[in-house]
């Protein structure tokens, strides 16, 4: 059995201080009177068996000179000692020395001592050897008497784990415990017991359950979990008992322990259905997460109100629940939030959207005045989103949510950005959906557009007034408006003249005034004190829209510039006025021509570009020009791209709560998948399999993985040659963060090996937990050796290592097989993930690692090699299949995946084909690491090497 095989019962950490030493040093040390010195020599001894040392001449002298201390130091590592040590020969009999050791811990089973006897019943509880226990049986049953709570809890484990293992030891233990726990009054002495008694005799379990049924609330919380534990098991082989603990269930949500709430919580579930218990378990979850301060307790909880909420059954129950789970969002963790939302999103109905809307705008309200919060700006980000969503879907409410999300326009710092565009995408939205409100919104935008200070949400909302606007007294406004956003005309004039005289008030020297006061010095008398001073200038502050067009920003200029010829021709169609209609247009012009000539000088900060200029010039000759296509082009096209837009980001289903919603389409099992009666299961497995709890074990390990053949035979790797003296391979198993190797060694030749051990080492963000231990292997014998590697990133790791080994008999040195390296795939960490196409780019400004992969492949059509990329790297497209669509000789797509460690990666393809048809571009691969970068790029360029072979 190899020490991965073998029971674990502490972690021993090597010291840097540690040095192995002979074994004859060792004794000197032992044999030393000086406590502290024999301390050392144990805890030297330790690891050097812990590392696979054979120590067998020490033994004697642990039992005559280091036994008979009483220093507890010493005691503590004899146990670690005797724990570890090898109890057997080479004959596979105990040893005769074991004698002595059974008889020395004998006698501290009776030590005056507390301490020492409690440790030693814990040591006994680690023992697998019957031989060494059978002398000890009388001392620990007789340790069940002792006076010290201590002592009596590690005497009813050791006869627990005892009966356990040989239940010939001790024939009659329930039957012992059982009386035991009727007269004991420590605590954690009774939950010892009774936890005894839930797994190996239920029967009696029960019986003490029944006759303390009333007073469970009253107990400790150790002992209240076992109770739970006892009521799920019997419950569930017996569906009859449920009656009779239901109500006991039901009064421990009300306890003070958080772990006997919860495990109460999911029992209750197991128990009943009804909609009562539903509420009370909904509330109780809630209650943990707004009372517990760790944020991944409040994600665990959270997890299982949301299973809770997928019963189709339980939704008007948690429908009711809504406003209670919203408390969820007063935890400042912004993760615990966003699952708090998607929840509350899950349960929005007609019957409760106006009280989910009210809470949310106060949340909004809230995020005004916590500006000095860390994550206040994605938090207002994910709450305008949020009403966003509920004002589309439920235009009762969007009355009360636009005026709100509107004041947040003229947000002008960095952080509030973010959230600012989020609004005005919603006010676009909503002018296109909700037709009845449009005039009062058209105000309100018009209103608060003079403080937008945010290029882009200017730029949204010059669209939406140049679209919306109809009514002659809103085009009227709207040019009013914008004319006053824009400041004085022409705007390269004014501001050459605001220059000059600058520089003219600055040459002329300003007098000074004097100032004269009088002070009194500290000592008592006075003084006078003149102070001169300068007149201050006074500074013009200038419109937001002017700053923005001083900074070089004349893309908001050309969304300006379509604005008002959008304006200018619909006023013609509601004015009856020639002079009113000329007057509209050539003021438009006038501002679009000052904006131009503006753009072309040096005198902002950037000139403007030429797409802006030929922009502002197609808009002044539209409107020197019209004809009855480009006003159809401006004035009705434009609607129709933005409504087709719509159309399509609603099939899309951007939001994010979408699918979760859908959960009629969810299938619950396969028309051929097996069904389970417990009745007809035969072997303990396949009842224990029907715990939660096991499940979730089996699925920690891996376990419950199912996979043909041909994959469990591609995660075999050979290390060595068949013509090698030891044959090496190794079956590779990657479970989330842990890489367990399961090894075969073969010995090829006719002699015996000793000392054979597998040395192993890694390259990349992996880590070895053990060395394997040395071993034997007689002619043509195998040994499968087990080792375990934790993994901390998404990076391609390699392990590699050698085999050592002496022949026996051989007096050369000892022999090496070099093995060949384990290449760790990168895509086992990699996962399809979605996110929104502002999130996307988000990331993409943010991340600052970049690996840019040239296209080599021999395809020709660029949406299968979009697809190969796909299957490659594990990353799902961003982009929609409607743009993909027909032909074309160019392609760009978004690809975007997550890790198990919660990075991401992100992935721009830009692919066209060329002369002679042949797939050419660069893929852009970006990522807050290095590491994931340069292996997803490194995985495509491998794959692109092997597919032009």
């Amino acid at each position: 059995m190899t020490s991965v095989d073998q029971p674990c019962y502490a972690l021993l950490g090597e010291s840097d201080s540690y040095e192995p030493l002979l074994e004859q040093e060792l004794k000197k040390q032992l044999v030393n009177s000086n406590p502290t010195v024999k301390a050392e020599a144990l805890k030297t001894a330790i690891m050097m068996l812990m590392n696979g040392e054979k120590l067998p001449t020490i033994l004697m002298s642990v039992i005559r000179f280091v036994m008979p201390c009483d220093d507890h130091l010493v005691k503590k590592l004899l146990l670690i000692f005797w724990e570890i040590v090898p109890k057997y020969g080479p004959d596979g009999k105990l040893l005769q020395e074991m004698i002595l050791v059974c008889d020395a811990y004998r006698k501290d089973l009776v030590h005056p001592n507390e301490f020492v006897r409690g440790s030693t019943l814990r040591f006994l509880c680690k023992l697998r050897e019957p031989d060494l226990l059978h002398p000890l049986m009388p001392s620990i049953q007789d340790c069940l008497g002792s006076r010290h709570a201590y002592v009596r809890r590690n005497a009813v484990l050791a006869i627990y784990t005892i009966f356990k293992s040989f239940p010939q030891l001790i024939p009659d233990a329930p039957e012992l415990v059982s009386n035991y726990l009727k007269n004991e009054s420590d605590s954690s002495c009774k939950r010892n017991a009774f936890m005894m008694l839930v797994h190996v005799d239920e029967e009696r379990a029960l019986e003490y359950l029944a006759s303390c049924i009333d007073d469970v609330q009253s107990f400790n919380d150790i002992l209240q979990l076992v109770i739970v534990e006892l009521v799920q098991k019997v419950c569930r082989h017996d569906a009859s008992k449920r009656s009779r603990f239901i109500r006991s269930i039901y009064n421990l949500l009300d306890s003070n322990s958080s772990a006997v709430k919860f495990d109460a919580a999911s029992a209750l579930l197991t128990l009943t259905s009804a909609p009562t218990a539903i509420t009370a378990v909904a509330k109780c979850y809630t209650d943990l997460i707004m009372t517990e301060g760790d944020n991944n307790v409040k994600l665990i909880v959270l997890d299982k109100l949301v299973k809770l909420n997928d019963n189709p059954g339980n939704e008007r129950v948690m429908q009711d629940l809504s406003m209670d789970i919203l408390k969820i969002l007063s935890a400042p963790d912004l993760t615990v939030r966003k699952k708090t939302i998607s929840l509350a999103m899950q349960l929005v109905s007609s019957r409760n959207v106006h009280e989910i809307v009210m809470f949310l705008q106060k949340e909004l309200a809230k995020t005004s005045s916590q500006e000095g919060y860390e994550k206040n700006a994605e938090y207002r980000q994910l709450l305008v989103r949020t009403l966003h969503q509920l004002g589309v879907k439920y235009p009762e409410v969007a009355t009360t949510i636009v005026p709100q999300l509107m004041e947040f326009l003229s947000d002008s710092n960095e952080s509030a950005a973010a959230s600012a565009y989020d609004v005005i995408i919603f006010v676009r939205e909503a002018f296109e959906k909700l037709p009845d409100l449009r005039p009062e919104m058209l105000n309100t935008l018009l209103a608060s557009f003079g403080q937008i200070s945010v290029a882009n949400v200017a730029r949204s909302a010059l669209w939406i007034i140049g679209e919306f606007a109809e009514t002659q007294t809103d085009l009227d406004t709207a040019l009013n408006e914008i004319k006053r956003c824009l400041g004085p005309l022409p705007l390269l004039d004014t501001e050459m003249r605001e220059a000059d005289d600058s520089e003219e008030d600055g040459e002329k020297e300003q007098q000074p005034q004097m100032i004269t006061r009088t002070r009194i010095t500290a000592d008592g008398t006075y003084a006078t004190e003149s102070v001169y001073t300068a007149p201050e200038k006074a500074v013009e502050e200038k419109p937001e829209l002017r700053k923005m067009l001083l900074s070089g920003d004349f893309f908001v200029g050309a969304a300006l510039s379509s604005a008002l010829t959008k304006l200018s021709l619909k006023f013609k169609n509601t004015s009856s006025s020639e002079v009113e209609k000329n007057r509209y247009t050539a003021t438009a012009m006038m501002m679009m021509a000052s904006i131009l000539r503006f753009g072309k000088s040096n005198v902002p900060e950037k000139q403007a570009s030429p797409d802006c200029q030929d922009r502002i010039m197609t808009c002044i000759h539209v409107l020197a020009h019209p004809t009855p296509a480009l006003e159809k082009l401006f004035t009705q096209q434009c609607h129709n791209a933005l409504t087709e837009m719509l159309h399509a980001l609603s099939s899309r289903a951007e939001d994010p709560f979408a699918s979760s919603k859908r959960k009629g389409n969810k299938v619950a099992s396969e028309i051929d998948e097996g069904i389970t009666f417990r009745a007809l299961c035969i072997t303990e497995e396949e009842l224990s399999m029907d715990d939660d709890r096991e499940l979730l074990l089996s699925k920690a390990t891996g376990s419950d993985a199912k996979e043909d053949k041909s994959s469990k035979l591609s995660k075999v790797f050979q290390l060595s040659g068949f013509s090698d003296p030891v044959y090496v391979e190794a079956y590779v198993v990657v479970n989330q963060y842990d890489i367990l190797l399961d090894v075969l060694v073969v010995n090829q030749t006719s002699d015996t090996l000793q000392n054979l051990t597998l040395e192993l080492a890694t390259l990349g963000d992996l880590k070895l937990t053990e060395k394997p231990q040395s071993h034997t292997l007689g002619p043509n014998d195998f040994r499968n050796i087990k080792a375990n590697v934790k993994v901390s990133s998404t990076e391609t790791g390699i392990i590699f290592g050698n085999i050592v080994y002496d022949i026996s008999g051989a007096t050369s040195d000892r022999n090496c097989v070099i093995l060949n390296d384990i290449h760790i795939d990168i895509m086992d960490y990699i996962t399809p993930a979605h996110c929104t196409e502002a999130e996307f780019r988000g990331m993409w400004v943010e991340f600052e690692w970049e690996n840019k992969v040239a296209v080599r492949t021999s395809l020709t059509n660029l949406t299968a090699y979009l697809e190969q990329i796909q299957k490659t790297t594990n990353m799902s497209c961003l982009t929609p299949e409607s743009a993909l669509k027909g032909n074309c000789n160019f392609l760009a797509a978004n690809l975007y995946a997550k890790s198990v460690f919660g990075e991401d990666a992100l992935a721009n393809i830009s692919i066209e084909k060329d002369a002679d048809g042949k797939i050419v571009g660069h893929i852009r691969i970006r990522a807050k690491t290095q590491g994931i970068a340069l292996s997803l790029g490194d995985k495509i360029t491998l794959h692109q090497q092997n597919k032009s072979k």
